[in-house]
């Protein structure tokens, strides 16, 4: 997927609608035939001329400096991860025909993170790619993500199950905000990375196949999935909060590692208790089936 100059302009567009001149002390001005500021005034508070930046809004960033990238971000009041999708947007502009012809590379498990994830068992651990993809688990988060291997196999794919999947609406609870988040961070991924085929063909396939996913894409929300809490409702030990934190990997670029833990004493906590040890069970059932 390459970044088009539809992409930037609509991401500016929709960010601009959603501040108002009471936001950032300006006056009202009389009737607005769009919501939000005006182009002249983000033109104003970023500090540079109303034909510079309708020629930025209309997609074209090539050779804006960081300077100008900050002070139009500040004028339209971007949090962190709108911010750093600016200057990805930036960056592709940049990078010349020579970049979008790059695959990008498939990140590989390292045997070391293999060992961590595999040492770590009060907590749930997910190793996951920018696709939304499960490339490895250790036992309580293959337990808890149970129902979408039965779904899918080996290759999870949460957009795909969130999206494509009826059985999803039961397992979140609070689906609007997963989807929402789903989408935000595939989002955040495609501009940092629009040479990514993958991302481009997991796009095309959720754009035709979902009405939900096709209209929040249209946004141009993004987010950096970092921490929070997260209910979901399992078919054994049924309804579980989780804290999840999201830890970076230096050391295996296009990969992030995710534990889910409970509070301690909670009811989650038990449930979580309740849900290893059923997974051992099914497991050394497993072990001891005769084979056919």
């Amino acid at each position: 997927m390459t970044v088009s100059r539809e992409d930037v302009r609509e991401f500016l567009v929709t960010r601009r609608a959603r501040v108002t001149p009471a936001m950032v002390g300006l006056p009202e001005g009389g009737a607005r035939r769009v919501p939000g500021l005006r182009r002249g005034e983000v033109a104003i508070l970023a500090g540079v001329s109303v034909e510079y930046y309708t020629k930025v809004e209309r997609g074209d960033l090539r050779g804006v400096s960081d300077e100008v990238l900050e002070a139009i971000a500040s004028a339209l009041r971007m949090d962190d991860a709108e911010r750093a999708h600016l200057f990805d947007l930036a960056r592709v502009a940049n990078a010349g025909a020579r970049a979008r012809r790059r695959a990008a590379p498939r990140p590989r498990m390292r045997e070391g993170l293999r060992h961590l994830l595999d040492a770590t068992t009060d907590a749930a651990g997910v190793v996951g790619n920018a696709r939304g993809e499960i490339v490895a688990t250790n036992a309580l988060a293959r337990a808890l993500y149970d129902p979408l291997f039965r779904a899918q196999g080996d290759a999870v794919s949460y957009p795909r199950f969130v999206f494509l999947d009826p059985a999803s609406r039961v397992f979140y609870p609070d689906w609007e905000d997963i989807a929402d988040g789903s989408v935000a961070s595939l989002r955040t991924a495609a501009g940092r990375d629009p040479f990514d085929r993958a991302i481009s063909d997991l796009v095309g396939e959720l754009s035709t196949r979902s009405d939900e996913f096709r209209v929040r894409w249209a946004r141009h929300d993004v987010r950096l999935h970092i921490q929070g809490l997260k209910r979901l409702v399992h078919p054994v030990v049924g309804m579980l909060e989780l804290e999840y934190n999201v830890l970076e990997l230096p050391a295996d670029p296009g990969l992030g590692l995710t534990f889910y833990t409970a509070a301690p004493g909670s009811d989650s906590a038990e449930r979580l208790r309740l849900l290893a040890s059923w997974w051992a069970t099914q497991q050394a059932a497993s072990r001891d089936a005769p084979a056919i």
